[in-house]
């Protein structure tokens, strides 16, 4: 076995491989330019963190279940209004993740509120955030089997570490009370604690045909908006536009 090998060896056995993948070619570059030690330690420091850093996204955007065609860049900005535009790039920095503060973007049907909301997610990704992306009726069936189970606890454990959770389309369609009541007890675990992103079709005047009982409700509101962004889509329909877009054409 050559000094190399058995090198990359021992670098992967201390869980070092990019140290392992790059040492020889780094050592052919540091000896040809005069590196010191120090400069061959510190660039080969920077491979492995870049190259953990980049598995690390790449982990947790398979875990995230983001869409990966709704991107920030294929947005259609100009559509949106002049405070979402503002908002926008904030958001997408991550600093309300960080502060376990929620965003609630409201519209009707056709206004982009899942792209925006989807477009913030990919790139908090990029910021190292973790994040899941998952439709209301998809959530509340998934906490309802866990609370059957007896196990509704250690599911609100999983979904708590992620540290903003996308919920799509709540009010979209009617939940009964049991389904709103397993919803209400999640946005009450992550109060003030992880951040919830919340695309609905209903204001909040709106929201007690979600949770159907008038204290539930309240509840459910002071919880997510007190520390909260809130983006209001207006304007026509996305997919309006493009069906008479496409109309035209044929025509």
């Amino acid at each position: 076995m050559t000094t190399d090998t058995l090198l990359a060896d021992q670098l992967r056995a201390l869980k070092l491989p990019g140290f392992a993948r790059d040492f020889a070619a780094v050592a052919e570059k540091a000896e040809a330019q005069g590196w010191t030690m120090r400069q061959f330690l510190q660039h080969l420091a920077e491979l492995e963190l870049q190259a953990r850093k980049t598995k690390r996204i790449q982990k947790n955007l398979h875990d995230s279940h983001l869409p990966r065609e709704k991107t920030l860049a294929q947005l259609d900005v100009t559509r949106l209004s002049a405070p979402v535009r503002r908002q926008l790039p904030v958001l997408c920095q991550g600093g309300f993740a960080e502060r376990a503060e929620n965003v609630l973007i409201f519209g009707l049907p056709g206004r982009g509120k899942t792209h925006v909301a989807i477009a913030i997610g990919l790139e908090l990704i990029q910021q190292g955030v973790t994040v899941l992306f998952i439709e209301v009726f998809k959530l509340v069936q998934r906490l309802l089997v866990a609370k059957r189970d007896l196990k509704l606890e250690r599911e609100l454990q999983k979904l708590d570490a992620f540290d903003v959770l996308i919920i799509d389309d709540i009010g979209y369609i009617q939940q009964d009370r049991e389904e709103m009541e397993v919803l209400f007890t999640l946005l009450a675990e992550r109060y003030e604690r992880k951040s919830v992103v919340i695309t609905s079709n209903l204001v909040f005047s709106q929201w007690d045909r979600i949770f159907k009982d008038p204290l539930t409700t309240q509840g459910a509101i002071d919880r997510v908006v007190h520390h909260a962004v809130i983006l209001e889509l207006v304007g026509t329909s996305y997919r309006a536009d493009s069906a008479a877009d496409a109309t035209g054409k044929a025509e």
